[in-house]
Formats: C-alpha cells, sequence, structure tokens
C-alpha cells in the first residue's frame, strides 16, 4: 500500500489471501498468560473486499478445540511429508 495510488486493496487483499494458508490468532487470558484463541485456514478467496476463512481450532470453555476444518491446499503440506490428516486427529483430545 505504500507504493502509492496506483495499487488498491482491490488488489492487495486477493494477493494477501492467497499468499497466506494459515493464521495463529493470540491473545492473553485473564491470568496475563498468552494463549492461541484460535486457528483459521486461509482457503484464498475473497468476497465483498473481506478474505474468508475456515476455522481449524477455537478456543471454547478455556481449552483449544478442534473444529473440523482443514487447512486448504492440502498437497502443499503433503509435498512437504506433513500428513495433516493425521496430525490433527493426534491433536483431539
Amino acid at each position: 500500500m505504500l507504493a502509492g495510488e496506483n495499487i488498491s486493496a482491490r488488489f492487495v487483499v486477493p494477493t494477501v489471501a492467497a499468499s497466506v494458508d494459515l493464521v495463529v490468532h493470540l491473545g492473553i487470558d485473564e491470568h496475563g498468560v498468552r494463549r492461541v484463541n484460535e486457528i483459521v485456514g486461509v482457503p484464498g478467496r475473497v468476497e465483498n473486499d473481506v478474505i474468508e476463512i475456515e476455522p481449524v481450532f477455537v478456543r471454547r470453555d478455556g481449552e483449544l478445540r478442534r473444529t473440523g476444518g482443514l487447512p486448504p491446499r492440502l498437497d502443499r503440506f503433503e509435498r512437504r511429508g506433513i500428513d495433516v490428516h493425521r496430525l490433527l486427529s493426534g491433536a483431539e483430545g
């Protein structure tokens, strides 16, 4: 956005959405401890200038819980030898 008027948000927002796979949202709990509040996948779709997300984990009742969502572009993880399904099934509980 610092490049000037010639680059608009209509270009930047979809570009960022296509460049990010996961977002980890951190927060500080009531005891001052930093916690992961949610982990979302970013499939790269933009609707009405809003980047769509797919929740993978959310914090409920003080615990980080799996939602059933998956990170986008699983083929990228697989090419690096990461079995996302196995990893996420082990993370439950």
